[in-house]
């Protein structure tokens, strides 16, 4: 087998076998502790400019497949597993991990000890790192890879949503998946919902789409004007990479969208963008939350929820104004999952309540984003009656 390495910017090396292309790769280290879900974690937006350690040990087992795509293609910049199985076993694959990691062009290497790397991230905080993969026979050079490791300036004050957005808007028509019948396409519509899209994965579209909404995904630098020019009934601001703050473009079209009393529903870095916009403040986090068994507090009901989470960055409690309300805290931290404006209709949540392959327990929340919109749309169509029976 090829060789590869990791190198952290600490001076950590990790040797194993390359299971991509050969080829360096620099970004964060971070770990993601989901036991299924490798495809869609590579093609997630979101983790553009992260390397992923993927704790679970055995990683390609189901070999991938077109249908389980997240996105257009892989914004992973490098995969970290233990263990890669020989062979692959599903129905619905087409291709093994490696052979699709080839195809997309990304660095991964094989063979580690994940449990020790994931350690060390825990105990330090994400870490720059930079991963190295040659051909068989060809040489690996630690300091070249510890010097690219060390030279990432990371992602505290990096705009990556802009980056990865798409570049003009789009109409969005297709439902969730079923068994035989593939991804479903709506009779009808009942709403027209704009999706900003600061790195938006598709599961989040096909969630709106099977509520009955007309969906229109626009670029994260939209002014707000725009965005009122389409009509909507509600606007949805997605996930996305990299630090929210330096996003001033999307802050200021968020403010200006709150105002108007648009629905608005964000989640993750829409989550903290929406935060930003209503005054409060972001930090980093010391190795952020990524996985698909992460317990959340809803407040209202006591209810404790599994959530599927991908973030670095956390809105900062202390900061929050007072029309700012929380929600949803993280069982595991106690840092905010969700927010609610008391003087808007505008909502927010930290997590993945899309998530595929799952878990789904906050789904619900997109239900809430539809009531919000009924009542807008009721609301609308009382003040029209009104002025109609003033002019009688």
């Amino acid at each position: 087998m090829p060789s590869a390495l990791l190198a952290l910017e600490d001076g950590s090396l990790f040797y194993g076998e390359s299971i991509g292309v050969p080829g360096q790769a620099v970004g964060e280290v971070v770990f993601n502790t989901a036991m299924t879900g490798y495809q869609e974690i590579l093609t997630d937006p979101s983790y553009a400019r992260q390397i992923v350690t993927l704790t679970y040990p055995h990683i390609g087992n189901t070999g991938t497949n077109p249908e389980d795509m997240e996105s257009d293609g892989v914004y992973a910049t490098g995969l970290i597993i233990r263990d890669l199985p020989l062979a692959y076993s599903n129905f619905r694959a087409t291709e093994s991990l490696p052979e699709f990691m080839r195809r997309y062009k990304v660095v991964g290497i094989a063979g580690i000890d994940t449990r020790r790397l994931t350690r060390l991230l825990r105990e330090k905080g994400a870490q720059n790192g930079c991963l190295l993969a040659v051909d068989k026979g060809g040489k690996l050079d630690k300091n070249v890879a510890l010097q690219a490791a060390r030279a990432f300036p990371g992602l505290k004050g990096m705009d990556l949503a802009k980056v990865v957005s798409t570049k003009k808007p789009y109409s969005w028509d297709e439902g969730p998946w079923e068994l035989g019948k593939g991804y479903a396409r709506p009779e009808q519509t009942r709403f027209h919902v704009v999706a900003c899209d600061y790195g938006i994965k598709r599961n989040i579209l096909r969630m709106l789409t099977a509520r009955g909404c007309r969906v229109t995904v626009v670029p994260a630098q939209i002014p707000a004007q725009d965005v009122i020019k389409l009509k909507p009934d509600g606007v949805f601001l997605s996930n996305g990479p990299g630090d929210p703050e330096p996003c001033d473009y999307a802050i200021e079209s968020i403010r200006r969208l709150v105002d108007t009393g648009l629905p608005v529903f964000g989640i993750c870095l829409g989550h903290q963008l929406l935060g930003l916009a209503s005054g409060a403040r972001t930090v980093k986090m010391k190795f952020g939350h990524h996985g698909a068994n992460h317990p959340v507090l809803e407040l209202a009901t006591g209810r404790v929820m599994i959530t599927s989470q991908n973030h670095g960055f956390a809105v900062d409690e202390a900061s929050l104004p007072a029309y700012l309300r929380v929600t949803h805290r993280s069982l595991f931290d106690g840092s905010v999952q969700g927010l609610e404006r008391t003087d808007k209709p505008a909502f927010c949540f930290q997590g993945h309540p899309e998530a595929s392959p799952g878990p789904h327990d906050v789904a619900s929340l997109f239900d809430r984003f539809i009531k919000l919109m009924e009542k807008q749309v009721q609301d609308s169509r009382y003040k029209i009656q009104e002025s109609k029976e003033a002019n009688v």
